[in-house]
């Protein structure tokens, strides 16, 4: 326990324990209201920069409120080098840009909690990758057969009759791309400590991330048709969760080997699959359960101490 005290909080397990749970729960509860805030925007199915101009919106917002705390609070906002701008704009464009255009998009078309399991690819693909990059993370039969199980849990996804939901890529296919995305980005969240305090960075990350949304959908004619105080209310909680999420999952990525932090994404479909259900109305498929079980049991094996 002295041991323990003697660690920096965001390496004592009790505290990863509850960070990384936290940061989890809050974007599970990210697909509902997605959805919800389409509705009140008027954002429908085919508007592509409607849809990119609401994420972009949400993240450059959440960017700044990240920026300014890092300045109240006196963090420091040099770079190591020139070139490592380079690196903040392509995390940036993995982490943000790309990423939650994907995410969006293929939302829209997808229901919530198909689309909340699916997602959970990317917690498999960042785990293989760590054990390719990071001397800390060793590719063991344990993680092989961890993703074994939850890859066979996503294909689940496309088990049972049309009705229930089958692959489409405007849907399924974004959702993958997000998760490619979402993996590469985790993978350079170490480089960009090593380049920028990780708080700025993640500032930096969210707000050009979010420009890189908001111009094209202007220069696209994106709009937001209807708006409700109700969908700014959706939008406030939305830009709490990524300040949130994104802010506690990166300092933990950093500080602890990435196996140990990814296992808590496990609760994100989860979460994801049951708030989609509860606020929205979708149906539940039997099939969303075996592949949630899948998932989950796949990323604990993968984590699970010996």
């Amino acid at each position: 326990m002295e041991d323990n005290e003697k660690l920096p909080i965001f390496q004592r397990p009790v505290w990863v324990v509850a960070f990384a749970l936290t940061a989890a729960m809050a974007w599970g509860w990210a697909y509902p209201l997605i959805k919800l805030g389409f509705a009140e925007f008027g954002i429908t199915q085919t508007m592509t920069a409607g849809k990119m101009l609401f994420a972009g919106v949400r993240f450059t917002l959440s960017g700044l409120i990240v920026l300014s705390i890092a300045a109240c609070t006196k963090r420091r906002f040099s770079v190591a080098t020139s070139s490592s701008w380079f690196y903040i704009l392509l995390f940036a464009l993995l982490n943000t840009g790309l990423h939650y255009y994907f995410f969006y998009v293929g939302l829209s078309y997808s229901a919530g909690a198909r689309a909340a399991i699916l997602n959970s690819l990317g917690v498999f693909m960042l785990v293989l990758l760590a054990c390719i990059f990071f001397k800390s993370d060793r590719l063991t039969l344990r993680k092989i057969a961890g993703c074994v199980i939850g890859f066979a849990g996503i294909m689940a996804l496309n088990l049972g009759a049309a009705d229930s939901g089958s692959f489409t890529f405007m849907g399924d296919g974004m959702i993958i791309l997000n998760a490619f995305c979402s993996a590469f980005a985790g993978l350079m969240t170490r480089g960009l400590s090593k380049r920028v305090d990780v708080f700025v960075g993640t500032g930096y990350s969210l707000t050009f991330g979010g420009l890189m949304l908001v111009l094209p959908a202007l220069l696209m004619g994106g709009a937001l048709p209807n708006v409700t105080l109700a969908g700014v209310v959706i939008l406030f909680l939305l830009i709490c969760i990524s300040t949130l999420g994104f802010t506690l999952y990166n300092k933990l990525l950093t500080c602890n080997p990435v196996g140990k932090v990814a296992i808590f994404n496990s609760l994100i479909p989860v979460v994801g699959a049951i708030t989609s259900c509860l606020c929205l109305g979708e149906p539940f498929y039997f099939k969303y359960m075996i592949a949630a079980v899948l998932a989950t049991a796949g990323i604990y094996i993968i984590n699970k101490g010996k």
